[in-house]
């Protein structure tokens, strides 16, 4: 076996995430985490709403960060420097990992850190998740089985294990789903799930994450009374892709149900045998819609971008220069663009 795939470790990471962004709609990792892509929703009142997106640079001279897109309802907004944040605009910031927390204080009202997390469902994926932030939170987890709770009992440390049907409204009650800071529902019935979440929202919970396998289910509740809607599909996709994709691809994210993607491309060769190589950004020949968020460059040229003092984060303006072996993140709005973006940062014959 060349390359495993695990969807339920993939999911727990995702969901992990969002625990520790809780104003954040989705949080990506590039370059072995030294790189993050996320997206907000803009609210009333925000710093930047109203504003001018150049506004931002301004405001936070001490911290570099880029917005690579926004999507306002269904379609996507070029991100210049004259362009406008609306509320309710989708906004993907890319930014050095340190600096997330800053850059979202800019765009959202900040949340309450996480505290109390309670997960619908002890399966794969429950169980998973339980083990990942027991240290972290105080959490609690509904299992149907009795068998299943048993075991998940016994597995787990720290997490308090109820037998019941998630739901079951007097449980939810009884269990005080109104404190709860998060709800996670991750049964295997898109049904449960959504129900669930529904009612743990109508109950109190501050925010509710939904499992959905079937994606229209996906695009019918995101969005609404359910905070996030995850479809293990497409969480697990990029990872498939980033096999596939034609180049040297060494991360992919599906975004927006499969309809964008953000792509960690490493640039080789030269000034003769590489298009990218070499180049200002502002010199490649971008289709309208493709943003080069950021570079990682690194000294060890082994391949995987050094960690510590051996690397740099450097957020793309119009005037870096990319050089060899720099790791790109490119932000695509519409996936039908990325052949053209492959092409771009394939090297020529003669170089192999």
């Amino acid at each position: 076996v060349d390359h495993s795939i695990c969807p339920e470790q993939i999911l727990c990471d995702s969901i992990a995430k969002l625990l520790e962004f809780p104003e954040s709609l989705q949080v990506l990792e590039f370059a072995d985490g030294m790189v993050s892509l996320v997206a907000v929703r803009a609210f009333v009142g925000g710093p930047l709403v109203g504003r001018e997106i150049q506004y931002l640079r301004q405001h936070m001279p001490q911290v570099d960060t880029r917005v690579a897109a926004i999507f306002r309802g269904d379609s996507p907004v070029p991100p210049e420097g004259r362009t406008v944040v609306q509320a309710g605009d989708e906004v993907f910031f890319i930014a050095a990992t340190g600096n997330i927390r800053k850059v979202l204080h800019e765009l959202r009202r900040m949340d309450k850190p996480v505290k109390r997390v309670m997960i619908g469902g002890g399966g794969n994926i429950g169980r998973r998740l339980a083990h990942a932030i027991e240290d972290k939170y105080d959490v609690k987890i509904i299992e149907y089985s009795k068998t299943g709770a048993g075991r998940l009992a016994a597995e787990l440390d720290r997490t308090l294990v109820l037998t019941g049907d998630v739901t079951d409204e007097e449980l939810l009650d009884s269990e005080n789903v109104a404190d709860m800071d998060v709800y996670c529902a991750v049964t295997n019935d898109d049904e449960n799930n959504i129900m669930s979440s529904l009612l743990a929202k109508r109950k109190g919970a501050s925010k509710v994450i939904a499992l959905i396998n079937r994606g229209s289910y996906v695009n019918l509740v995101q969005s609404g009374q359910i905070d996030i809607a995850i479809s293990p599909a497409q969480a697990t996709i990029g990872t498939l892709l980033a096999h596939v994709r034609r180049g040297d691809c060494a991360v992919v994210h599906s975004l927006r149900r499969g309809a964008a993607e953000a792509l960690e491309l490493i640039a080789h060769g030269g000034g003769k045998s590489s298009r990218v190589v070499g180049r200002r950004v502002g010199q490649l020949d971008l289709p309208r819609g493709v943003t080069i968020g950021a570079i990682v460059r690194h000294r060890d040229k082994g391949g995987a971008p050094a960690k510590g003092n051996d690397s740099e984060v450097i957020i793309a303006h119009h005037d870096t220069v990319i050089k060899s072996d720099d790791h790109v993140v490119v932000f695509v709005v519409n996936k039908r663009m990325v052949p053209s973006i492959e092409k771009l940062f394939q090297v020529d014959v003669s170089f192999l």
